[in-house]
C-alpha cells in the first residue's frame, strides 16, 4: 500500500505508535502538549521500530467530551509540521472532522484514521479528494454510536456479521466516492460501543475480515478490555496489551497500534519468525 509517495509492503505487521496531543486521553492525556515532548516521544518510538506515528487532538475514549474544530486544529497541526520536518515517518491524523484532514494532509499526514468512518459532514468528499491528489489512504473504523454514547448502545445479535456488513456498506460508500480498493484500511474498533465479550469476539475472530483483502489495524492498547479481564489500571496492562498485540498479529493484523512500541516490536518480530518457518 501507498502512502502519498512511499510504499508499505505489509509482510509482517507493522507498529502504529499513539501520540495523543489532548489533555484527557484515557491513557497520555496531558503529557504531550509541548513540542519538544511530541518530538521526543515521536523519535522515541521511531526509534523503537515504528512505521507509523497517530496523531489524535480529540480524545474518543467512552463518555470523552468533543472539541471544536479550531481546537483540535490548534492542537495536531503544530505537532504534525514538527514531526514531518525533523524525523522521517509516516504520520497518521486521528479525526474525524474534515477540516482536520485537510489540514493534516497539508501539514504532512499520510493516512486518515477516522473512527467515525467519513460519516461526518464532507468527509467523505474530503478523503476521497486526498486520496485522488495525494495519494492519502483512510482507515475506516467500526464503532456503534458515538464516543458520548456507544457504551449504551453495545446491543449485537451477532457482532461478527454486523461488524462484516458495516465494512461492506463503507468500502462500498468509498469505492463510489472515488476511493480504490488500495487506498482503504479497516479497524474492527475495539472497546468502541463493545462490551467485553464483543471485543474478545471480535479478537479471536480477527483473521474472518482479512476477507476484504484490505491491512486490518488493531488496536486494544491498555483498553479496558484488558483491565476489566485483569483488574488491573491503566499503567499495569502492559502484560495484557502484549498479549492482544501477539494474538491480533497472529490473526493477520496488519498495524497494531500501541503506546509501548519497543514492547510491541519484540512481538511482531517473534510472530514473523514463527510465520515464516514451515
Amino acid at each position: 500500500m501507498v502512502f502519498r509517495d512511499t510504499k508499505v509492503v505489509f509482510d509482517t505487521p507493522k507498529v502504529m505508535g499513539i501520540l495523543n496531543v489532548t489533555p484527557d486521553s484515557f491513557s497520555d492525556g496531558g503529557q504531550y502538549t509541548k513540542i519538544d515532548d511530541v518530538l521526543f516521544k515521536a523519535e522515541s518510538m521511531i526509534t523503537s521500530g515504528a512505521t507509523f506515528i497517530d496523531i489524535g487532538g480529540e480524545s474518543t475514549r467512552p463518555g470523552a467530551k468533543s472539541v471544536s474544530v479550531n481546537e483540535e486544529l490548534d492542537r495536531v497541526v503544530p505537532a504534525i509540521e514538527a514531526i514531518h520536518g525533523k524525523l522521517e515517518t509516516l504520520i497518521s491524523i486521528d479525526t474525524s472532522k474534515p477540516e482536520v484532514m485537510q489540514a493534516a494532509v497539508d501539514a504532512g499526514a499520510s493516512l486518515i484514521n477516522d473512527v467515525r468512518a467519513l460519516s461526518l459532514p464532507n468527509a467523505l468528499e474530503v478523503a476521497s479528494n486526498l486520496a485522488k491528489t495525494h495519494n492519502v489512504p483512510t482507515c475506516l473504523m467500526h464503532m456503534k454510536g458515538t464516543p458520548q454514547t456507544m457504551q449504551n448502545e453495545a446491543i449485537y445479535s451477532d457482532i461478527l456479521s454486523e461488524v462484516t456488513d458495516f465494512f461492506e456498506s463503507k468500502i462500498k460508500r468509498c469505492t463510489n466516492a472515488g476511493f480504490t480498493y488500495k487506498q482503504l484500511l479497516l479497524d474492527p474498533g475495539f472497546g468502541f460501543g463493545k462490551t467485553i465479550e464483543h471485543n474478545y469476539q471480535l479478537l479471536k475472530h480477527l483473521a474472518e475480515f482479512s476477507q476484504f483483502d484490505m491491512p486490518i489495524i488493531s488496536g486494544t492498547s491498555r483498553k479496558s478490555m484488558i483491565g476489566n479481564l485483569l483488574n488491573k489500571p491503566i499503567d499495569q496492562r502492559l502484560t495484557g496489551s502484549i498479549a492482544t498485540a501477539t494474538l491480533a498479529a497472529m490473526s493477520g493484523a496488519s498495524i497494531i497500534r500501541v503506546h509501548d512500541v519497543e514492547e510491541t516490536m519484540d512481538v511482531v518480530k517473534i510472530v514473523a519468525k514463527t510465520l515464516s518457518v514451515d
